[in-house]
């Protein structure tokens, strides 16, 4: 498998974990794919500003509320999605 389809589906993989921990309001699970699993493989995609994100949510700010908690993983889901698309261009170019 190319280094590009492991990337590929690793964030297929990441996308689905979160957005199922987000359905089911764990709170933990969430804290844990964004803070550990988005920055790991943002780093190896080249994401950088995904990986400087993710380390904000945790780093910067405390949250005033779950609602301010869940509206920045939301945020973070959609920077993620929208790193589809350059992700797959990469594995289409390899």
């Amino acid at each position: 498998m190319t280094a590009f389809l492991s990337l590929q589906l690793g964030l297929d993989d990441l996308l689905a974990d979160l957005q199922h921990a987000r359905r089911c309001d764990e709170l933990g699970r969430l804290a844990l794919l964004a803070y550990c699993d988005v920055r790991c493989w943002a780093r190896q995609a080249g994401e950088l500003d995904v990986a400087e994100h993710s380390t904000a949510i945790f780093t910067e700010h405390p949250h005033a509320s779950k609602a301010d908690f869940l509206e920045r993983v939301d945020h973070l889901i959609s920077e993620l999605q929208q790193a589809r698309p350059r992700i797959t261009n990469l594995s289409a170019i390899h």
